[in-house]
């Protein structure tokens, strides 16, 4: 069996109370609730206008 990293670019809409890290964290813990997923963790965050 291989593995492979997977980079994927993933863009929300947050409402002005709600902190990016969280969000990304609660996507990274949905992600590992899949069985084929071994780990998933967040690289960077960027604020768009």
């Amino acid at each position: 069996m291989q593995r492979v990293d997977l980079y994927l670019k993933v863009t929300v809409d947050l409402d002005e109370t709600e902190e990016p890290e969280r969000v990304a964290g609660e996507i990274c813990r949905q992600l590992e609730k899949m069985q084929i997923v071994r780990s998933a963790e967040v690289s960077n965050t960027s604020k768009r206008e």
